[in-house]
């Protein structure tokens, strides 16, 4: 299951494999995947939005589930209460940092050769939606900010 901002990001979703959508900008993310999960919730949420969709994504957590949050498109998530997460059925919540997986150059060659294997196998395909001008920057963060962009964005140079 995924969530999406727009009908179009929905479809996008589903013709990636989503089972099912939920539009958090008119839908009530948690209830809806309490109502897909016969209640239990899931056992990990990734939120790349953060501080408009945080709570949500907390809240459609089973006991003792993991919430990774990557991303702050929306602002950075709001400060974290401890004695909420263990109310909320011992939750577990992590912000994740690609310096600290690739640190190690032999880590970072490690994990690179694994995700161009998966590259080169097909298994992941990387789409550039949109392209833009370095002049344009300002406007690539604006859409990117708005959620109108999808997939990958580039600079060309």
């Amino acid at each position: 299951m995924g969530t999406v901002s727009t009908e179009e990001k929905a479809e996008l979703a589903r013709a990636h494999g989503c089972d099912h959508v939920i539009h958090y900008r008119r839908e009530n993310v948690a209830e809806r995947v309490r109502e897909l999960t016969d209640g239990a919730g899931v056992p990990v949420a990734f939120d790349s939005i953060g501080r408009s969709t945080y709570a949500a994504s907390l809240a459609s957590l089973r006991r003792r589930g993991l919430l990774v949050c990557f991303g702050t498109a929306s602002g950075p998530v709001p400060p974290i209460d401890a004695m909420q997460l263990a109310l909320s059925g011992s939750l577990f919540v992590t912000r994740p940092a690609l310096a600290d997986y690739i640190a190690d150059p032999a880590e970072r060659a490690a994990l690179a050769g694994e995700l161009f294997d998966h590259v080169a196998s097909g298994r992941i395909a990387i789409e550039i939606n949109q392209r833009y001008a370095l002049d344009d920057a300002v406007r690539a963060h604006r859409e990117l900010e708005s959620g109108r962009t999808t997939g990958s964005s580039v600079f060309v140079v």
